[in-house]
């Protein structure tokens, strides 16, 4: 009866012992991307910068190559994960506020969060504009994406949800791009910007119905078209 006890118990402590695994590498990647990211204005992101940042938060330089052991362009991808994370986190509930309203704090939040390392973020921009990591890019901008409208309230299962998600892809990725090179204070020209973005998309339901409205007022067999 013990033995069978021993043997039940030891498959759940193997996997125990990978789950804590998994959440302290979790961990150690945060940290090491966290301090790394005033090294990636001048190394990008290579292990170099990695290196360094492991080094600066009381690791060893060995401990990036375990953090990221494929590739240090994988801490990108993990970088953007952290920051969809704390974008659900510093938005809070947006229940009260309009759609549109809501699209627009969470993008906010999502790049605010950045102000102090845009740099480092358009270093990453570069590095997923290479052919080779557009697999990545497209992971990291659905991902974002997918997380603003979900933050938002959206639950469209039908065909919404992909258009919904490619229309806030390019108001996003514009957005971005906007925002790196924003001198203005406050970065008030850039949420100026994201507002307009909105606005224009928000006016395509409103011309869809008008072009709809439109063709079926024209006759089914107009004169012109007939033999």
């Amino acid at each position: 009866m013990k033995c069978a006890t021993v043997l039940r118990n030891r498959p759940y402590t193997k996997r125990q012992k990978i789950m804590n695994n998994e959440a302290d590498l979790e961990t150690r990647r945060t940290q090491i991307i966290a301090a790394s990211l005033s090294h990636v204005p001048f190394d990008g992101w290579t292990m170099k910068a990695l290196k360094r940042g492991a080094t600066d938060c009381g690791l060893d330089e060995a401990s990036a190559l375990l953090a990221f052991p494929v590739s240090a362009t994988d801490a990108i991808e993990h970088h953007s994960q952290l920051a969809d994370k704390n974008m659900v986190r510093d938005a809070g509930d947006l229940s009260s506020l309009p759609v549109r309203k809501r699209v627009g704090k969470a993008i906010k939040c999502r790049l605010e969060q950045n102000t102090g390392h845009r740099e480092a973020i358009r270093r990453a921009c570069s590095m997923l504009a290479l052919p080779a990591n557009a697999p990545m890019a497209a992971r990291c901008l659905f991902r974002t994406v997918d997380t603003i409208w979900y933050i938002a309230g959206d639950r469209s299962t039908d065909w919404n949800f992909y258009s919904k998600r490619a229309l806030l892809a390019g108001i996003y990725s514009a957005t971005l791009i906007y925002w790196l090179d924003d001198e203005s204070t406050d970065t008030t020209e850039t949420w100026g910007f994201l507002d307009r973005r909105i606005d224009n998309v928000m006016q395509i339901p409103k011309i869809k119905q008008r072009i709809r409205s439109l063709i079926e007022k024209l006759p089914r067999s107009p004169r012109i078209l007939r033999p």
